[in-house]
């Protein structure tokens, strides 16, 4: 029986459902949301006709109180046709022109964001997003996805260039050469990081978590199945003492490991702090007050700490 699509349902590929009188089937699993609705996302859903494979026949019942999720945006093609230049993706969604933005939209721009938004990667209040604000976050997201993968590639094909580098990942599976922080009851810590709300913020990975990472922000934490993990050579690095508001100064001319930025632009720097028995990576900035760790379902802030930086 064809069930009627809904927001808020985990559909796994190959689901087929009806929605405003279509039947849709699943190209990849994910979690359904009210503004990603099976018309305006082909990277999710492809459309069927009666006869393919899929069609059960007949259908549920449409409930009675039932009304399909209002649409917000213009349905991108299944593939990319506009061309995205290299200059264009440094540029944040709100300096582009809206002639430009409109392109971008109605020829795919965002077909990659769409696809990640609605695989499962973390939309942080989403639902508290005016439209523009959603676009600008998908706009953000695909241009992060690029250049992670591109430094996996590069990482892949040449191997380490630099002591530490930032490589995208995926799940559980910890890639070789993964720098870790040490260990919190019998499984190992590693250095993460993701985008979140206009900046990139610095977690923990591990192939214990439901999800593979786990990103603090806000007080909260966040977990998530893509993000970059930070692989090295502690040859080429080493851990720095300090305590308290972070600067520069007190790092003696050491240079910081910079891991991200926060929402304004300011930099993050990868960090570590003890805990509850274990040593858990973290974040630092001149705006933060000590180093703040994802622990525990939020954000707590230690004292004393230390700061990875390169070694000359």
């Amino acid at each position: 029986m064809t069930a009627y699509w809904e927001p808020g349902t985990r559909y796994n590929q190959g689901d087929v459902v009806i929605y405003n009188g279509r039947r849709y089937k699943t190209i990849q699993a994910h979690a359904s949301q009210s503004d990603w609705t099976p018309d305006v996302t082909p990277a999710l859903w492809g459309v069927l006709q009666d006869g393919d494979h899929g069609y059960e026949g007949h259908s549920q019942p449409r409930p009675a109180n039932y009304t399909p999720p209002s649409q917000h945006y213009p349905a991108p093609p299944a593939e990319q046709s506009v061309q995205i230049h290299k200059e264009e993706e440094k540029k944040h969604w709100y300096d582009i022109d809206d002639a430009r933005k409109k392109q971008l939209e109605v020829g795919g721009g965002l077909a990659l964001g769409l696809g990640l938004l609605g695989a499962g990667f973390t939309a942080y209040k989403h639902h508290e997003k005016s439209e523009e604000e959603k676009k600008a976050q998908v706009w953000s997201v695909q241009n992060w996805v690029r250049e992670a993968q591109a430094r996996r590639n590069e990482w892949k094909q040449c191997g380490l260039t630099a002591p530490a580098m930032w490589i995208y990942n995926e799940g559980k599976d910890i890639p070789n050469g993964a720098i870790t922080t040490g260990q919190e009851h019998d499984w190992t810590l590693y250095i993460c990081r993701a985008p979140m709300e206009g900046g990139i913020h610095i977690g923990k990975a591990s192939d214990v978590f439901p999800k593979g990472a786990v990103i603090g922000y806000d007080n909260e934490e966040v977990h998530l199945a893509q993000y970059e993990i930070l692989v090295g050579d502690m040859r080429g690095l080493r851990w720095l003492s300090s305590s308290g508001n972070f600067n520069l100064q007190t790092l003696g001319g050491a240079r910081p490991v910079e891991g991200g930025r926060d929402g304004n632009g300011s930099p993050l720097y990868v960090a570590r702090a003890p805990h509850k028995g274990a040593v858990h990576p973290g974040k630092v900035g001149e705006r933060i007050n000590g180093c703040l760790i994802p622990y525990n379902g939020k954000e707590k802030e230690v004292d004393q700490y230390e700061v990875l930086c390169y070694a000359q």
